[in-house]
């Protein structure tokens, strides 16, 4: 099977959608930044079921760094993350260089509100989301695709590009894939490679906790009873927890965690937890 192709300017890479666009051929971009997973592909398998054909970005953004986290720590696997994009009949790969996307003189960035000043993510990593929105606008800008798709992994990061690209009124479709789960329930990350085999079974206590106190609010216990319960346990397992929080799945509001479940579910909820192991910061959600 012939490699899936790549290009590295914006100019090859709107030849090539263009020309799939007029042949009434639709588009779906997935963008990435390398180390891809069963996760990635399932953002590529997807695809496939609203789109003729997939562009793949794969682009480590050094803006969506904050100064103390190491971009050069961040696994790049080009050649292995090929292999998986060519097994899984992607069309393009778009892998633009640092100069291709920030050229001499770039000055512009994308300024947010909304879920993207929730005090989640924002509250601990406060450059994060405008670098993610600034590059994911270009990528949009460049590719100009009819829709891309985004794991719910990254809920947060969701929220912000859905908001984002109505906001803008990029014209292009934003579409949420479920996380894909080792079988012993931790989420996919490119982070896990980095986790030693005693924390990679530590972190199985955050999916476990996040399921325990949906099970418990969903039963009638008041929200902020269980939160507390599920922060312990996390801490306890030796986590360095950031946040647990229930939120407005949509908004990522804040919601009265004082009140009963039945005043709350007049709308979706989501749970959502950053905590670090060791060197490895782990995020994850589920639905309540």
């Amino acid at each position: 099977m012939p490699q899936v192709p790549i290009v590295r300017t914006v100019k090859a890479l709107r030849a090539r959608v263009s020309g799939w666009q007029s042949a009434g051929e639709r588009v779906a971009l997935v963008p990435t930044m390398g180390a891809l997973h069963a996760g990635h592909i399932a953002l590529v398998m997807a695809g496939r079921r609203h789109a003729q054909r997939i562009v793949v970005s794969i682009f480590v953004n050094p803006t969506q760094f904050a100064p103390s986290e190491d971009l050069s720590r961040y696994p790049r696997t080009f050649a292995a993350d090929r292999a998986k994009l060519t097994d899984a009949r992607a069309d393009l790969i778009f892998a633009p260089t640092v100069p291709e996307m920030y050229p001499d003189g770039f000055a512009t960035t994308v300024s947010l509100t909304g879920p993207a000043a929730a005090g989640l993510e924002d509250a601990f990593r406060p450059t994060h989301f405008p670098g993610v929105a600034t590059v994911v606008c270009k990528l949009f800008t460049q590719c100009r695709p009819d829709l891309a798709l985004f794991g719910e992994k990254d809920y947060q990061q969701l929220q912000v590009v859905t908001h984002m690209a109505r906001d803008l009124d990029l014209g292009v479709r934003i579409i949420g894939v479920p996380t894909v789960r080792e079988p012993d329930g931790l989420a996919m990350s490119s982070r896990n490679r980095f986790l030693t085999p005693v924390e990679r079974q530590t972190a199985l206590v955050l999916h476990r906790q996040m399921q325990g106190a949906a099970t418990a609010i969903r039963a009638g216990t008041e929200p902020e009873t269980a939160l507390s319960a599920a922060r312990f346990a996390i801490a306890g397992a030796g986590f360095a927890l950031d946040y647990l929080e229930l939120r407005d799945a949509g908004t990522l509001a804040p919601v009265n965690t004082k009140s009963g479940f039945a005043s709350l579910a007049t709308r979706p909820l989501r749970l959502l937890v950053a905590a670090s192991i060791g060197t490895t910061r782990l995020i994850d959600n589920i639905g309540v």
